[in-house]
Parts: C-alpha cells; structure tokens; sequence
C-alpha cells in the first residue's frame, strides 16, 4: 500500500509535508507509512478519503482497479444550498428535447 499511496501523492503533485498537513497529522507518520515502516489505521485512511473522495479505497488497500474511481456519466452530481428547497427540475436531452418537473402542491 505504501507504494500505491506514493503514486497517488506523486499523480496529485503534493509532498508528503502537504499530505500531513492535510490530514492533520504528524509529517512523521506520513514519512513512516510510505517507507512501509508503519501502516496506515483507520483514521488515516478515513481521512485521507474524506479529503480525497475521487481516490480509490479498493485500488489504494489491494491494488485492484483505477487509482481514482468511476463517476458514473449518467448519474450526475447535484449540490443543493442548505436551507433550499427544489420547486422546479429540467431534464435536457440530447436530441433537443427537454421535460419540467414541478413540486406539487
């Protein structure tokens, strides 16, 4: 795993000093992970994903797969405010069509 982390960090050009600082923890424990000295617990790699959600958890611990995961093209990423409420959806299709859906009530 500490070969795969390096390549990450190295694919996402940060050191091993940004990486710490990041994830709020000691630049030691940064330098003994990849050294394959230590391994990396829980909170590490909890944070380490919460600050990186595109790194991939099953490439990252078994080497299987991407480095980064998949978003699915279909399934596309909508942030609503807090405190908002959705009124009103338009659906584009790609032919030039398109479909509004209204909250009822």
């Amino acid at each position: 795993m500490n070969k795969r982390l390096l390549q990450f960090l190295q694919a996402e050009n940060i050191s091993q000093a940004q990486l710490a600082d990041t994830l709020s923890v000691a630049r030691g424990s940064v330098s003994h992970i990849l050294s394959g000295r230590n391994r990396p617990g829980f909170d590490f790699i909890e944070s380490l994903l919460l600050h990186y959600p595109s790194l991939n958890l099953d490439w990252l611990i078994t080497g299987k797969g991407r480095m980064y995961r998949e978003e699915a093209e279909d399934s596309p990423q909508i942030n609503i405010p807090s405190g908002s409420k959705v009124s009103k959806i338009m659906v584009f299709y790609d032919d030039g069509t398109f479909e509004e859906f209204h909250k009822n009530g």
